[in-house]
This record gives C-alpha cells, sequence and structure tokens, in this order.
C-alpha cells in the first residue's frame, strides 16, 4: 500500500509538471482555481538533459546539486541508455511550500521544520523511468547554519492528502536517517530512489500537545488536496520563527478541518492562513494566536486580489 502511495504522489505530480511545460510555452492565461494558481505561480520545474552513459552532476537553481552515476536509471526494469531529461523542483522557504501546495507534515501527525525539500525525476521518450535506482543519486543541499537534518520521503495518503515518511533503514528503524551538515555547511546524503525528497527535523516544542480545528467562514469552494489536485480551499499553521507551514486537512464537518489528533503544540505561538481561488475570484485569511487546549478558530476568507494573496505569503518568509 506504501508504494502504491508514494507512486500515485508521482503520478499526481506528473500531471501538474505536464501541466506547467504546457504553459511554459504559453502566455499565462487568467487563473481560474487554486490548482491554476499553484502551476503558474508556485515554484516551477526545472528540466535539463543528461547522457546516462556517463556520470553526471546537476545543480538546480536554487543551489541543489544532484549526481548522478552512470547507467543508474532503467524502465520496466530494463537498463536505459542514452539520453533522459531530469524535472526537478526545489521547495527551499516557507513561500514555496505554500505556493506549490504541500506542506510539512510528518505522517503522524507531527509537524516538522522544512530546510529544504525536492522532486526528482526522469523521463526517456516523455515517459517516467522506474522510480527505484541500480546506484544511488548523492544529494547537496545547504544546510544554512542547521547541524543536522532527518532524510525523509513523500507519500500520499488514501485522501489524497501529502505527508512525509521515514525511510526504511537496515535495522528496521524508519526514522533514524539523520545526517550531519558538512565543513562546507552542507547536507549531503545518497537516496536510492526517485520522487520527493526532503530535508527536515521535527518542530521540538515539548509542550502539552492539543488537536486544533479550524472553521473556513465564506469558504467558496471545497477543502484543497495535494497541490489542489482537488478543491480549492487551503488551511495552513505558520510557526512564529520557524520553517514550519503544517496543512489542516482532516475533514472535521462543512468548511472545517482538523489538526491531526494531539499534534499542535499548546502555546505555540503562529498564523493561521487560508486561501481559495475559485471561479477567477480570490480569497484569503489569517489570524495570529496561540495555540490553547482544544482550540477551535474561524477563518472568515474575504475577496482579495492575486497581488495580495502572493504579497502575504511572500511576507510569511520572515515571520
Amino acid at each position: 500500500m506504501k508504494n502504491l502511495k508514494i507512486t500515485t504522489a508521482l503520478l499526481l505530480f506528473a500531471l501538474a509538471v505536464a501541466s506547467c511545460k504546457k504553459n511554459d510555452n504559453e502566455k499565462f492565461q487568467s487563473i481560474s482555481d487554486s490548482k491554476e494558481f499553484i502551476q503558474q505561480k508556485g515554484p516551477k520545474v526545472q528540466r535539463i538533459k543528461i547522457n546516462t552513459t556517463i556520470d553526471n552532476e546537476v545543480k538546480l537553481a536554487g543551489g541543489t546539486t544532484i549526481k548522478f552515476r552512470k547507467n543508474c536509471f532503467t524502465k520496466n526494469g530494463e537498463p536505459i541508455s542514452g539520453d533522459v531529461i531530469i524535472e526537478a523542483y526545489e521547495i527551499l522557504n516557507r513561500k514555496d511550500v505554500l505556493m506549490s501546495g504541500t506542506n510539512t507534515n510528518h505522517s503522524s501527525g507531527a509537524p516538522l521544520i522544512s530546510q529544504g525539500f525536492i522532486f526528482i525525476d526522469a523521463k526517456t521518450n516523455g515517459q517516467s523511468v522506474d522510480r527505484n535506482l541500480k546506484e544511488p543519486v548523492t544529494i547537496t543541499m545547504a544546510a544554512n547554519g542547521d547541524s543536522y537534518t532527518q532524510i525523509w520521503e513523500g507519500i500520499i495518503d488514501d485522501n489524497g492528502q501529502f505527508a512525509w515518511n521515514g525511510i526504511p533503514r537496515a535495522n528496521g528503524n524508519a526514522n533514524d536517517f539523520f545526517v550531519k551538515a558538512s565543513a562546507s555547511d552542507s547536507f549531503i546524503f545518497d537516496f536510492g530512489k526517485l520522487g520527493w525528497i526532503n530535508c527536515d527535523v521535527f518542530y521540538s516544542n515539548t509542550s502539552p500537545k492539543t488537536t486544533v480545528k479550524v472553521t473556513v467562514a465564506n469558504n467558496p469552494g471545497s477543502m484543497a488536496s495535494f497541490m489542489a489536485a482537488n478543491g480549492e480551499t487551503f488551511v495552513y499553521f505558520c510557526a512564529k520563527g520557524e520553517n514550519v507551514a503544517a496543512q489542516l486537512y482532516t475533514p472535521d464537518g462543512p468548511s472545517a478541518v482538523k489538526s491531526y489528533n494531539d499534534s499542535m503544540p499548546i502555546g505555540a505561538l503562529g498564523k493561521f492562513i487560508s486561501f481559495s481561488i475559485k471561479n477567477g475570484k480570490f480569497y484569503y485569511a489569517e489570524q495570529e494566536t496561540t495555540i490553547t487546549a482544544n482550540l477551535d478558530l474561524t477563518l472568515t476568507l474575504t475577496e482579495t486580489t492575486e497581488a495580495a494573496i502572493q504579497s502575504a505569503i511572500d511576507n510569511l518568509n520572515n515571520y
């Protein structure tokens, strides 16, 4: 089931990439819904051609480097030779997380602090290669002063929602893939699969945990799934001073969602935000609050502009 979920996440993202590729060669049209907003205004796909018969090092626009060993790709189990197209995304700050319709949710419900994550795919003749690699890629991401990180892979649940899961290790523990920062202030690690790859640590707030409910008033649409594949309305908690973008997506009544049970730290200060785009109209709401036990919050969406939503999300990078 886990492999199916991960494959589904790849498929949904591949569809989003295909839509973005179409837009690469067309003037952006007016935005009619949240999915188009993410595709047009979120982080852009980066495409690089490589020759599979030699070792390759790819440097992405945000500074991430990926080393591909020669002959590392297969298609339906058969080796691939010649050229492939690498398609990659970098999600390196809170704005990128929100504008991509992703999140920093651990699959257990605990919020994560993002130190950056990426998506990698490789295509031959327009088709994705096998996700498992014959030889691992070596990834280098900026540590930005952090001394260590943990490595996670993206999964999607049965409701089409996205979260991060531990990587199974030789000892059977899926939550101990730790990487120390190098002398060059980088996280350097090998990874044996394509897909979503994350450098995050747990939001280590030791306060008692609670469940938070958010009702979205004046909601023009339905609650959004991963990258707005379905629905239009997102709800996030952005912790003050930490790169947390925890998405609330568990249904809890009409136009209401809740956090994972007993996952939100009591006493934490942050902003709850919601945005929605439907039928070409833009809606936004935010409220700064301190989390209390069994917090039940109402966010009232008001009609605004595309520029206003972008500005509000941009400002969360420095919150």
